[in-house]
This record gives C-alpha cells, sequence and structure tokens, in this order.
C-alpha cells in the first residue's frame, strides 16, 4: 500500500446521509485504507441559496484537485427548476459509465433469486438524460435523445474490459431498435462490432421490455449487462431490489479523469436522525472506491467483514427477519460489529477478491477512427402549432406554399402518418410535422430553398415552431419513417 495518502472529496448529504457517512468514515480509518478526507457542502441548503445545480462553486475546486468523490444521497427540492446534480456532475466530469453490481446474500438476506449476481453497466453522460426538453405548443412537449458513436463505444467497451478483467462470462446490450432503429440501433451496431474483439466472453442483445422481464424473473441468465442511460437507471433499480433491498447497493460513476462513488438509494428524510438507516450501499460503494485507487486489499477487508456480519446475522431493520437474523442493530452499531470483524472472512458466501491497479485497462480508451461519410441535404421537417382540422385540409393549405424544387411529401401528427391516405380515426393534436424534400428521389436540396419555405410558411400564418434538417449518409436516409409510412 502507498505510503502517501489519497485524496478523496466526501459530502455529508441530506436526510440520512451524515449518519451513514459517518459510519462508513469510520470504517475506512478502521481498515488501514490510505486516505485523506476534504469535506465540501451539496444538496438540499445549496440548493436553497439559490445555486440550481445543488454545489458551490468552490466544491468544484476540491474535485478537480482529488478526482475522487464519495458521496451520500441528497434531497433534490420539488420543482423550481432545480437540476440534478448527479447528472451535472457525471456530465461535467465525464463520469462515461455507472457501475452497480447487483447481488443475492442468500440464505441470509430474503429474495426470491438466490443465484443472482448481476453487474448492470450504464452509460451515464447522454439519452434522454442530457435534459434537453421543450414546450412545443399549447398540448405538446418533447424531450431530445441523443445517442453518440463515442458514447456508445467508450461504455460498451467499459463493460468488456471489466468482464474480462473480472472473469465475467458473458455481456448482455439491452436496447430499443424494433422502435429505435437509429439512436438504440447505433448502440446495437456497436456493441457487435466490440463484441468481436473479445472473442472469450460470451456476448448477447436483448429489446429491453424482454430484458427487463428476464431480469426481475431469471436473473442468473445475466452476467454483465451494458445498456444506455435510461434503461440502466430503471433496470438498476429492479436488479437491486430483487436481491433483496436496494439499501444494500453500491454504485461507481467512472470517468477517464474523475471517479463518483455512492449509495444507489435516496436521501429517506422520513428516517433521518433516527439511527436506523442502513449504511451498506455506502460502505459498498467505498469498497468500489478503494479498489479504483489502487488499494484491493483494504477493499477485501471490508467488504469480507462485511459480508460475514450478514452471515452472521447482524442486520438492519430494513432486511431483518426473524429466524434468520441474529440482532437487530441501528446505523453505528452495525458500522461498530463491522469493525469488530474486520480480517474476518465470510463461510457461505463467496469471499470477496479484487484485481489489483485494473483501473489503466478500464479507461482512457482510444476511439475508433471514422471515415466521413457523404452527407447530403434532401429535405427538412418543419413543426407546426396549429389548430384545427385533419391532414387532408392542412395539405390543401400548405401545398401551395412549398414552392418549386420541394415536394410535401408526409404530414405527421405524434409520429403518425395523417397525410396521404390517413386514417380517419387518428386522433391528432396541435402538434404537426410536415416532410418536405427535393423533387426526385435523394434529390439535394439547397439551404436557401428551405429558408424561402419557412419564410411563406410565416408570411401564410403557420406557426413554425422547430425544423429538422434530413440527410443522407452515403446514399441511407438519417431519419426514421413516419409510423403508418
Amino acid at each position: 500500500m502507498s505510503t502517501e495518502a489519497i485524496p478523496v472529496t466526501i459530502a455529508r448529504g441530506d436526510g440520512i446521509g451524515p449518519e451513514i457517512m459517518d459510519a462508513t468514515l469510520e470504517i475506512l480509518q478502521a481498515s488501514g485504507a490510505n486516505l485523506a478526507f476534504e469535506e465540501i457542502q451539496i444538496g438540499e441548503s445549496v440548493y436553497k441559496r439559490g445555486i440550481m445545480n445543488g454545489m458551490e462553486p468552490s466544491a468544484w475546486e476540491s474535485l478537480r484537485r482529488t478526482k475522487v468523490f464519495l458521496k451520500a444521497p441528497i434531497t433534490t427540492p420539488q420543482g423550481g427548476g432545480y437540476k440534478s446534480l448527479n447528472v451535472t456532475i457525471r456530465g461535467a466530469l465525464g463520469l462515461f459509465a455507472n457501475i452497480r453490481p447487483c447481488v443475492s446474500y442468500h440464505p441470509f438476506v430474503n429474495t426470491k433469486h438466490p443465484q443472482m449476481d448481476v453487474v448492470i453497466v450504464r452509460e451515464n453522460e447522454e439519452d434522454l438524460y442530457a435534459g434537453i426538453e421543450y414546450r412545443q405548443t399549447q398540448g405538446v412537449t418533447q424531450a431530445v435523445k441523443l445517442i453518440s458513436r463515442p458514447g456508445s463505444e467508450k461504455i460498451i467497451r467499459y463493460a468488456f474490459e471489466y468482464a474480462r478483467a473480472n472473469h465475467r462470462r458473458k455481456v448482455t446490450a439491452f436496447v430499443k431498435d424494433n422502435i429505435m432503429k437509429i439512436s438504440d440501433g447505433l448502440f446495437h451496431r456497436v456493441f457487435d462490432e466490440i463484441a468481436a474483439e473479445y472473442p472469450e466472453i460470451e456476448a448477447e442483445t436483448m429489446i429491453i421490455d424482454i430484458g427487463a422481464a428476464r431480469l426481475a424473473d431469471t436473473p442468473e441468465h445475466f452476467d454483465v449487462i451494458v445498456t444506455l442511460n435510461l434503461y440502466g437507471d430503471i433496470i438498476s433499480d429492479i436488479a437491486a431490489q430483487i436481491t433483496g433491498s436496494v439499501g444494500l447497493a453500491g454504485s461507481s460513476n467512472i470517468g477517464d479523469q474523475c471517479a463518483m462513488f455512492e449509495a444507489i438509494h435516496g436521501s429517506a428524510p422520513t428516517i433521518a436522525g433516527k439511527g436506523i438507516a442502513n449504511p451498506s450501499g455506502l460502505i459498498l460503494a467505498s469498497v468500489m472506491m478503494l479498489v479504483h485507487i489502487g488499494q484491493a486489499e483494504a477493499a477485501e477487508k471490508i467488504h469480507n467483514a462485511w459480508l460475514k456480519m450478514i452471515e452472521d446475522g447482524i442486520h438492519t431493520v430494513d432486511i431483518f427477519k426473524r429466524g434468520v437474523s441474529k440482532a437487530r442493530v441501528g446505523t453505528r452499531d452495525f458500522a461498530a460489529n463491522l469493525i469488530d470483524r474486520l480480517g474476518e472472512r465470510p463461510t457461505t458466501l463467496t469471499p470477496a477478491s479484487y484485481p489489483v491497479d485494473v483501473k489503466a485497462t478500464l479507461t482512457g480508451f482510444a476511439l475508433k477512427e471514422v471515415v466521413p461519410a457523404d452527407k447530403r441535404l434532401v429535405g427538412v421537417d418543419v413543426f407546426l402549432d396549429h389548430r384545427g382540422g385533419n391532414g387532408d385540409e392542412l395539405a390543401a393549405k400548405v401545398q401551395p406554399l412549398v414552392g418549386d424544387g420541394l415536394k410535401l411529401a408526409m404530414i405527421s401528427n405524434r409520429g403518425q402518418k395523417v397525410w396521404p391516405e390517413g386514417v380517419g380515426e387518428t386522433f391528432c393534436t396541435d402538434h404537426w410535422r410536415l416532410r418536405v424534400m427535393g423533387e426526385g428521389k435523394d434529390a439535394p436540396v439547397q439551404p436557401g430553398r428551405i429558408a424561402e419555405l419557412l419564410g411563406r410558411l410565416g408570411e401564410g400564418g403557420f406557426d413554425v415552431v422547430q425544423t429538422a434538417s434530413l440527410y443522407t449518409y452515403d446514399g441511407a436516409p438519417g431519419f426514421s419513417l413516419a409510423q403508418g409510412q
């Protein structure tokens, strides 16, 4: 172990956060982990001072200096435009990978899935969690889903490297590319490309809905799951819950430069101050932190003591079960009992064992060089705030305004084609999409023609709320069809 203490930024958070952080710090210090702590203030009190992301500017200086963040849960005030602190930190510091091990501790923690040992690797920076939203009309809102090749490549390669370093047998990707063929389709294609580089690891892809159902029913089918941000957020809570308790799960957020470690549960304000909170999630997050910074010996010592205590039936109220548990303890006694077992190992549960210094293999990946495609502008989608009528009536009003060199190809409402040959039963809102293309198949369109079209629509009294340019890439359309096309 290095003689120089590793600096770590800590935040005690809100609700039960200060209690479980105190317990975790006591355990870290007792384990012999070589750490130097810097404390920052985040969360509800900072939000209420008018700082919309919940973190003082000075806190960023500590994170940039230490590059390691152990964070207790916080409370985000409802309403008022407050931004998620976690999303802000992940994006600002490039924490592209969220890792959530979900393990059953049968027979000591009640679960229907005694063989479960699944790691969720969740993309952390993009997807709908980029938070790009708009109110388009009186009755329609929009959220933009962004999936990038570099983002997909980094998280998928991380999943395979994690599997290799931890002797895992399989990586499964969860996507929904039967519907979102372009965005989720990109993630699927990159997964197939990268999987081919790891022939010793089994690779499979599942549609997210059946994948989530299989995870809830037969989690032993899975080993490492890699997926997009929103899907990963949902399935990681499902996976943690079916192990027996969300309160037992820790997580890491890993980037090329910085890393953040936290429990996956919230601040639980209803039990704050009662001394009954289970600190396990933050303790196991701190174990992940120790592995990340190269202190695997201390990580194994804490994790094995925790496993031994679970075997011994020393449980907090959330996992206490008569006939299995031997003693019900509060937060402080939980920490004290764990400290007493440092140096011991479990006899029924599998002892923890961590690879030494794997950090270098899990980050800083060289991204694949992509040859630029032949990109051509072939049309535009124009979104209107327009009330009344149907697709045929709107087409009759718009077509005279389209102009030379362009043609009205389609009108949709909420993604459903309503012209030409729409279905009369389709319910329409005030949000319409005009698809205007160049005349002739894949005919290039001059940007000036689109500007002129928008001018004519404005002069005609139409309220244009958004436009989206339509491109082909090496002749393949870079845009989806409407439902019904």
